[in-house]
């Protein structure tokens, strides 16, 4: 097999991998990143650079890799965006956390977020309590949106990254 060829085969195989391991383990995993993560990174990548070059580890066979990358890139974004369906396998859909002051404790449960981190992030916002909160959203990139008030509705955007803890979910 052409060497060029196999690094783009394994390039791509290495992209779905990632794509469907990030899709597994959640879009909380994407928001802001702490020192844990970024080290995650920089292992995922060294441990794939292999799976991607195999023992070609010229300056043709990196620049094609990353151009493998970059155009596979482009081609799932573009097929995103013209298949809801795609679009729907690829990427999570935003989750109502807080409607009208009420706590949905099943969302919550099903992104492991508790009681205590979700006062926290309204409290970030500068809001005192949910009960005050008229929407709280989880979005698809990881972070919490809260709007809040009565008349004069406020949004606030903070990048809060929610992290797993033995915390409980109910109040």
């Amino acid at each position: 097999m052409n060497p060029y060829l196999d690094i783009v085969l394994r390039s791509i195989a290495v992209y779905l991998f990632m794509v469907i391991a990030l899709r597994i383990f959640g879009k909380k995993e994407l928001s802001q990143l702490n020192t844990a993560d970024v080290i995650l990174i920089l292992l995922i990548s060294n441990s794939v650079q292999n799976a991607m070059v195999g023992s070609n580890s010229s300056l043709a066979g990196g620049l094609v890799a990353a151009l493998v990358l970059f155009t596979f890139n482009y081609i799932l974004k573009k097929a995103m965006y013209k298949s809801k369906t795609f679009n729907d396998l690829v990427q999570d859909t935003p989750l109502i956390l807080i409607h009208d002051g009420k706590v949905d404790f099943k969302a919550l449960a099903k992104l492991e977020i508790s009681s205590d981190e979700l006062d926290e992030v309204i409290r970030e916002h500068g809001v005192e309590n949910y009960k005050e909160v008229k929407l709280a959203m989880m979005e698809i990139d990881g972070n919490i949106s809260i709007i809040s008030g009565d008349k004069n509705l406020k949004q606030t955007h903070h990048k809060r990254k929610i992290h797993k803890t033995l915390g409980s979910v109910n109040k």
